[in-house]
């Protein structure tokens, strides 16, 4: 069924506004979150407290009972919540204590002792939700007014999980906030928001149905979210992938706890660097999905062992300290089981750079068979970014002895997506459903073997295709076509290039082309118009 949509991002921006000259815009996050993450434990609680009381009061229910002292512990006991993914909320953790008490002078110090009462249960429960709900309103330098300002705006019926049960309200204040704050932040907050509609195409290209999904730079969790969504979407069960995960920032990784925690997903994530203290060295994933931070210079590979285990040989040849994009592309390598696949984000200058130390991991790559496919994406695409990406699909299946992927050792598969995708405001691009399907489903079609594309043929009605090259689009080369393009992997080296269908200019450069002409065509009007006039006047 699909989710019903609120409409609250003003809500959500008037609270935002409620700490502005209190707490700079990159720590806006770090005060709201914690409180949606309260706000959604009390009434989860809440919510499970009425069915236990309802069916303790039903006398059709088998849990029926006139017993005082029975009825209490039923609805005290925390296995009852627990099974629902809930918490016995003490009342002074309740969101409506705090709501009732908003305009209290101590209301700094009531926030803060209700998140250290929540964090005694998650401790509790979790080891690794230590620290989730930190002490932080009395020493901001927030005013009470302030802080109950925020709380009676996160009290709107719109953000109730009661009010609206079809709608993932969560989820979607998460992923506005981060959205916002990565706009906020700047060129440095590419690395831990990545755009909604780069994750769902990456998700929807590996389609991971169920095993061990990692991802070395996590940041707020918005890979694995989106790989439940899709579970979710295909009829898959959570209970059949586990989630992996490691973030070098501490205040990040705390965002990543809670968004895991409210979906009662199984995962392990850890606090680390992936690139150089690899919390996980014996993690086989099935999935490697991440968008790791771009082009990273002065990251210090001297400091790995001389026989890393993930490196593809001597550590002078195959790391460069100018740039760790090809030590993330090692370590995803290494991660995956023997018929795991990894779906990487990018900067485009992986595609063709011939740095030491990146041509030389290229190259393996390449005439190792470990590369799947190559999308070129459209620009506009980050928030926080300009640099043009592209996405990585590497792949230990490509034998074809699962029986589902045909043999395509020696082929690489290049998607040109770069004039996709739509403005939806001047600066962002997103990609449409439309999209993502068409990549998505070239991929599938190009790595699938003859005999499951028939039985995919005859389970869907005739609606699948298979696969065939495309100008301009997509484009199946050998490696040693690849090779002889000395090992460059842009799309459009391959593709070639479509028949333009039309003159090809930008809709923005149009637009700014026709506003100047008609804005001189006006100016000539005014003229004429004046010169009308004044020889009126003559007359």
């Amino acid at each position: 069924m699909p989710k019903a949509d609120i409409n609250f991002e003003k809500e959500l921006w008037d609270a935002a506004n409620e700490l502005r000259g209190a707490v700079s815009e990159n720590n806006y996050k770090n005060y709201i979150l914690p409180l949606v993450f309260l706000k959604h434990l009390s009434e989860r609680h809440d919510v499970v407290k009425e069915e236990l009381q309802a069916q303790l009061n039903d006398p059709k229910s088998d849990r029926y009972t006139i017993d005082t002292d029975e009825i209490n512990y039923v609805l005290e006991d925390a296995d009852e919540y627990r099974a629902k993914n809930a918490f016995v909320i003490p009342e002074k953790a309740s969101w409506q204590y705090l709501k009732d008490n908003a305009e209290q002078d101590n209301i700094k110090v009531l926030v803060d002792d209700a998140f250290d009462m929540l964090q005694g249960l998650l401790t509790e429960y979790n080891p690794q939700l230590q620290n989730l709900l930190p002490r932080i309103f009395v020493k901001s330098e927030l005013s009470a007014k302030q802080t109950a300002g925020i709380i009676n705006l996160l009290s709107h019926p719109k953000f109730s999980e009661k009010e609206n049960p079809e709608s993932d309200i969560l989820g979607r204040i998460y992923e506005y906030y981060i959205g916002k704050f990565a706009m906020a932040e700047g060129s440095g907050a590419g690395q831990f928001f990545t755009p909604g509609s780069i994750v769902r195409l990456l998700v929807e290209m590996l389609e991971p149905y169920e095993g061990r999904i990692f991802d070395p730079a996590c940041g707020s969790g918005g890979m694995f979210v989106q790989s439940l969504k899709f579970i979710n979407e295909h009829g898959g069960s959570k209970s059949n992938i586990s989630i992996y995960g490691q973030e070098r920032t501490a205040q990040t990784l705390r965002l990543c706890l809670m968004n895991l925690m409210l979906r009662n997903l199984s995962f392990d994530i850890k606090l680390g660097n992936s690139l150089l203290d690899d919390k996980f060295p014996d993690l086989k994933a099935d999935y490697v999905i991440a968008n790791p931070p771009f082009n990273v210079s002065g990251w210090h590979p001297e400091d790995l062992p001389e026989n890393d285990p993930r490196l593809f040989g001597p550590r002078e040849t195959f790391t460069t300290d100018g740039n760790a994009n090809y030590m993330w592309m090692q370590t995803f390598w290494h991660h995956l089981s023997d018929t795991g696949t990894a779906g990487i984000v990018m900067a485009n200058g992986a595609m063709t750079s011939n740095s030491s130390g990146e041509k030389a991991v290229r190259q393996h790559m390449v005439d190792n068979g470990m590369i799947d496919a190559i999308v070129r994406l459209p620009d506009k695409l980050f928030l926080t970014t300009g640099i043009p990406a592209c996405l990585f699909i590497l792949s230990k299946n490509r034998d074809g002895k699962d029986g589902t992927h045909r043999q395509r050792m020696d082929e690489i598969l290049f998607i040109d997506a770069s004039k996709m995708g739509t403005m939806a405001s001047r600066k962002l691009r997103v990609f449409t459903d439309t999209d993502i399907a068409r990549i998505a489903d070239t991929y599938h079609a190009w790595r699938t073997s003859p005999e499951a594309d028939v039985e995919a043929l005859e389970t869907s009605g005739g609606q699948s295709q298979p696969y065939t090259d495309q100008d301009g689009f997509c484009r199946s080369a050998t490696l040693q076509e690849v090779q002889a393009q000395d090992y460059k992997l842009t799309p459009g080296i391959y593709v070639g290039t479509e028949a333009e269908e039309d003159d090809g200019i930008p809709f923005e450069e149009k637009m700014e082309t026709l506003k100047a002409t008609l804005t001189q065509q006006f100016e000539k009007g005014e003229e004429l118009k004046r010169q009308i006039l004044a020889n009126f006047e003559k007359l």
